[in-house]
């Protein structure tokens, strides 16, 4: 690496942050100078496994230590918010997972949290970056689908444990929360072909037995201002696994068979009056295409095509998913006092 790496210093020991930050920095040479996690022993396993320069006490000792240029954060939804503003407030750039925030209240605060900071914000919805998600925006500006007239975003994935903190409306869980983000995000950023961004028609959910106003599963109807028309799907409990993007133009149609984990399976199915074919974009991370562009923005000021201002947007849309279908916005989380 001829620039110089990013110091990153990572909030808890998920197992979110081996897949979306750990190698990622290994594979790209961008350190990791400190973890803390609310189980030292988890943090100190963490840094050992993934050389982590340094174990500290506390996410806030994280926050505020001088060594650290970038916090990642992968804390259950609950904590993103109020870790976030903790970064933004000590100076520091943030990489957080998605959502960025529980609400769209706490998002706009987010929101002028980097304002007032000046620092660097992105919600990590890495598919973007992937060459599959590209290869679909490519195949709608080329012309070759025509004009754009419906998307499907399919998020299915089997139930986990009653117990995790996914399933917790305090924690800020649910379907929609976990994967119907990706779901709504990668309709949205469609707005470039479809004449604007989408507005949500109606959404309908259930919730999770035992888990009151926790979305089990939630489908959400969008149109766009061209008059295409997007339908937006979501379960957490379901039979199998589904992550596909499907989009169908005047001219053809290209589906995307796993555009969230294209390191598991990156075909693009291309159906035109020509004929059909597969392309294969590559089994690469896309957290580590996410990270590289993140690193390229900061050292060489490289255009980001993700922002607070775009974290906000996509909450709201949340927001109005949950109201249209009866359940509760997820409620805001105080910053905890220990980690």
């Amino acid at each position: 690496m001829t620039e110089e790496p990013l110091r990153i210093g990572v909030l808890g020991a998920a197992r979110i942050a081996e897949l979306s930050i750990a190698g990622p920095a290994r594979v790209t040479g961008h350190r990791l100078v400190a973890v803390a996690a609310r189980d030292r022993s988890r943090a100190e396993a963490f840094a050992a496994e993934h050389d982590v320069e340094r174990v500290l006490d506390s996410y806030a000792d994280v926050v505020s230590d001088p060594a650290v240029e970038v916090v990642y954060n992968p804390l259950a939804n609950g904590l993103h918010a109020p870790w976030n503003l903790a970064a933004l407030a000590a100076g520091k750039h943030v990489l957080t997972e998605k959502p960025s925030a529980s609400n769209t209240e706490e998002a706009a605060e987010v929101r002028d949290a980097v304002a007032k900071a000046g620092t660097v914000f992105m919600e990590g919805f890495h598919y973007l970056f992937h060459p599959v998600t590209r290869r679909l925006h490519e195949l709608l500006e080329s012309g070759e689908l025509g004009e754009l007239r419906h998307v499907e975003t399919t998020m299915v994935m089997p139930a986990p444990p009653d117990t995790d903190p996914r399933w917790s409306l305090p924690l800020a869980g649910g379907a929609l929360m976990d994967l119907g983000c990706y779901s709504l995000h990668a309709q949205r950023v469609l707005a470039p072909w479809a004449g604007g961004v989408p507005r949500l028609v109606a959404a309908r959910g259930g919730e999770r037995p035992g888990a009151p106003g926790v979305d089990e599963w939630l489908d959400a109807e969008l149109e766009f201002p061209g008059g295409a028309t997007g339908t937006a799907r979501c379960h957490m409990a379901h039979d199998g696994w589904e992550m596909s993007c499907r989009i169908v133009g005047s001219h053809g149609e290209a589906t995307a068979v796993n555009f969230v984990q294209p390191h598991l399976d990156d075909r693009v199915r291309v159906r035109t009056a020509s004929g059909e074919r597969v392309e294969m974009l590559g089994r690469r991370s896309s957290y580590t295409y996410q990270l590289e562009a993140f690193a390229a923005h900061l050292r060489r000021g490289v255009p980001l095509r993700l922002d607070a201002d775009d974290a906000l947007a996509t909450m709201r849309l949340i927001d109005d998913c949950y109201r249209s279908a009866g359940l509760p916005i997820r409620p805001r989380t105080a910053l905890p006092s220990t980690p």
